[in-house]
């Protein structure tokens, strides 16, 4: 069985408007969420497009926790 990539689960917070648009076309991203300053979303796999994608705007803080994936995520009936 293929081991599924990793998900994180981001919050970051911006010195201004967070990059949405730039951060919801990023590879692996997926349900962005804004809040004021606040981005939420979650990042499968490779950092580096996220990463890209805050490019140019500053970051005041960078939160990432592992997403626990539910048996209906993985494909697993229970």
């Amino acid at each position: 069985m293929a081991e599924e990539p990793p998900v994180q689960r981001v919050e970051v917070r911006f010195v201004g408007a967070p990059p949405v648009r730039q951060v919801e076309r990023a590879s692996g991203v997926s349900e962005v969420e804004i809040e004021g300053d606040v981005l939420r979303c979650l990042v499968c796999g490779s950092f580096q497009p996220f990463l890209e994608a805050l490019r140019g705007h500053e970051v005041v803080s960078l939160q990432s926790t592992a997403r626990l994936l539910e048996p209906e995520d993985r494909g697993h009936p229970q």
